[in-house]
């Protein structure tokens, strides 16, 4: 038993807590079924890979800021006809996001575009990016407070560093000049780099209305649409079709 503590002791002061505290019970499986060093060694390793991998995934989570969580095995895909199994299987794989592609959600308010972001946004999370969810609305004071505010810094700094964004509801906002520069030199800042999830109702043609710069616009719809996956959602409004109610049903 002295033993077992001094190398739990050793383990915490190498970092290797997770595995530290279940030390017993590996040593007691390794007796009962009679491994190799070799293999008592492995299940250690593996024990504090796991651990690390599984802390380390509830860190990203946490920095994404979703609304809610959402799996994409909950999308109903029959009620979605722009998209099909195999589309969906394909945007899972997260390829895209290796070459920095851009996935844009059309569509009026309703039909998933949020829900489809956030499923992906999950997704990515689980298979070891680093995923960002953020409205258009958060976005801008984040960049107008920068100098000012250090909460802005630090959320930021977090986006500059991620894989994948998802930029929820652009353009729903009109902008003003400084605050279409402001967005130019962050997507700017990330092109080539980083991918984005971008959900809006207005398609890219409109996006000059709201920003109202006609140089701006063409500068931004430049380098979001060169690499770029249109996808314009239809149907009808799923927080409609599966509303819930005070009464029980009969």
């Amino acid at each position: 038993m002295a033993q077992i503590k001094e190398i739990q002791a050793i383990m915490q002061e190498l970092r290797l807590s997770a595995t530290g505290k279940v030390l017993p019970k590996l040593i007691q499986d390794a007796n009962t079924n009679e491994v190799t060093y070799g293999d008592f060694i492995l299940a250690v390793m593996k024990h504090e890979q796991q651990a690390r991998a599984a802390k380390a995934r509830i860190r990203r989570l946490n920095w994404a800021t979703l609304p809610y969580q959402r799996s994409l095995d909950e999308f109903d895909l029959s009620l979605q006809a722009a998209l099909n199994q195999k589309q969906m299987n394909e945007l899972r794989t997260l390829n895209w996001v290796d070459q920095s592609y851009h996935l844009i959600l059309l569509g009026p308010t309703g039909v998933g575009k949020t829900f489809l972001s956030i499923g992906l946004c999950v997704e990515a999370i689980n298979k070891g990016y680093s995923a960002i969810f953020i409205t258009m609305g958060d976005l801008i004071k984040a960049l107008k407070t920068e100098t000012i505010s250090r909460q802005s810094q630090v959320r930021l700094k977090r986006l500059y560093k991620a894989d994948l964004i998802v930029l929820d509801d652009l353009m729903f906002m009109a902008l003003d000049r400084q605050e279409a520069n402001l967005f130019f030199h962050f997507v700017n800042r990330l092109y080539e780099q980083t991918s984005f999830i971008i959900t809006s109702n207005k398609s890219p043609d409109q996006w000059g209305n709201v920003i109202g710069d006609e140089v701006i616009t063409g500068a931004i719809l430049d380098r979001m649409v060169q690499k770029s996956q249109v996808i314009e959602l239809v149907g009808e409004s799923y927080r409609v079709t599966h509303r819930q109610t005070i009464f029980k049903k009969p």
